[in-house]
């Protein structure tokens, strides 16, 4: 696709017929497989760090534990694999995308159902394993779905497929911070203890029985027809177009520039990942209530982030992507600030909320102008497989520094470490403009 595809057309079509594009099938599809993606993210990160330390789990331990986010960060390792390698039988009814979406979204549920049924206060081990079954799937869903959405429509039908699967990404992500937390409040018997393994395993399975949504859209959407792949002559033949040829075609388009757009990459988002951590536990310390977080951060802060996404492409439209990248930036990390000096009101609700729309209208800006970013550098022919390294990439050492973030609070207070991650956006600066000189190549 031209690298200015995005900014030119020689013929505009009427708005009606632009918006009508959100109710074609493909579109629909998206949206609710978008939910399917948004759902396990929260549920092995943010809530969960909110229900350990509800279940008087230590920051530390709870910092350690969000490692088991770090499946992401690999995913890479193993897209080749679902870029090509068929599943027995499964591969022959479904096809290639829709078998791997369906196996992913099968560990989902059950990762979940195994969290539900085991109390972390009484056994914190078998949690963790269902938390990294949920993640795992969850990554080799991301994997799929992005080849999927890819894969399923033309160039002109791409950015509508992007916009609905981020909708019914951001749509999960309310059921799975706002959802979970209203359904064990409304669960846990009144007038009881403050921690209740019952309300958390009813808010778990409900979680897993959603995505039976996701399980009905794959077995009901056709498979999307895939790019022909010769023939393998033999094992290493097929390593190296697995493995070798989707990094060594990045490498070749861009030489030693590739390494300065990997650091981008790798630490883009590093000041939101590492504060993001303790965010809940930071909630729960403070005295909100499962009610007041729900409300403010998980529904109100989402649509702040909407928003701010909505802003974000309006503005990498009129202004270009890489002056969005530095502004997202310079407001992800400034907005660290402001829980710095929340963290010295108490429970403050007002404050909350201020802080919220500030972080999360950040948090958007930045997400749409990264995305734009990483697909960009994206070769169609090998979609799956580059499109997990970048989003890879973005993760890896965020999340590795996010496990030390428990046992910084622990030392130093929230105060200090919400400055130390708004310290962390610096260097990202730097690499933005850098990267703003990179000539990008177009793709046929």
């Amino acid at each position: 696709m031209p690298s200015d595809y995005l900014f030119t057309s020689t013929a505009r079509p009427a708005w009606w017929t632009t918006f009508r594009v959100y109710l074609e099938p493909a579109a629909l599809r998206m949206l609710v497989l978008g939910f399917s993606a948004g759902l396990p993210l929260l549920l092995v990160l943010g809530t969960l760090s909110f229900w350990l330390r509800e279940a008087g789990i230590d920051r530390t331990t709870i910092g350690y534990l969000s490692w088991v986010g770090l499946a992401y960060a690999f995913k890479w390792v193993w897209a080749p694999l679902v870029d090509r390698l068929p599943i027995p039988l499964l591969t022959r009814i479904l096809g290639r995308r829709r078998s791997w979406l369906l196996l992913s979204q099968l560990a989902i549920v059950l990762g979940l159902v195994a969290m539900s049924f085991n109390d972390p206060q009484v056994a914190l081990t078998p949690v963790v394993w269902g938390a990294l079954a949920v993640a795992f799937g969850s990554a080799t869903q991301d994997i799929a779905l992005d080849a999927f959405r890819i894969e399923s429509a033309a160039a002109d039908r791409q950015a509508a497929l992007a916009a609905s699967y981020q909708t019914g990404y951001r749509l999960a992500m309310i059921w799975a911070g706002a959802g979970v937390l209203w359904i064990a409040a409304q669960v846990q018997t009144a007038g009881g203890a403050p921690y209740q393994h019952s309300a958390w395993q009813m808010a778990y399975l409900v979680m897993a029985a959603s995505m039976a949504l996701g399980l009905v859209t794959v077995m009901f959407s056709p498979e999307p027809q895939c790019r022909p792949m010769p023939p393998a002559k033999n094992a290493l033949d097929w390593l190296r177009g697995a493995l070798v040829e989707p990094f060594a075609d990045f490498l070749h388009r861009y030489h030693w520039q590739a390494a300065l757009i990997l650091a981008l990459i790798a630490i883009y988002r590093i000041s939101d990942v590492v504060m993001g951590i303790m965010a809940n536990p930071f909630y729960v310390d403070m005295g909100y209530s499962k009610e007041e977080v729900a409300a403010v951060t998980k529904i109100y802060g989402v649509i702040m982030t909407l928003a701010g996404a909505f802003i974000g492409g309006a503005l990498a439209m009129r202004l270009g992507v890489m002056r969005v990248l530095m502004l997202g930036a310079v407001l992800s990390a400034a907005s660290n600030l402001l829980f710095a000096a929340l963290a010295t009101r108490g429970h403050d609700l007002t404050g909350l909320i201020f802080v919220i729309s500030a972080d999360n209208l950040a948090g958007g800006i930045a997400s749409a102008a990264f995305i734009a970013y990483l697909s960009s550098l994206t070769n169609v022919n090998y979609s799956a497989t580059q499109y997990a390294l970048f989003s890879s990439m973005m993760l890896l050492l965020p999340k590795f520094l996010a496990g030390y973030s428990g046992r910084y609070v622990d030392a130093f207070g929230y105060q200090h470490f919400f400055v130390a991650t708004a310290l962390l956006g610096l260097p990202v600066l730097l690499l933005v403009w850098l990267a703003s000189r990179v000539k990008m190549v177009s793709m046929p």
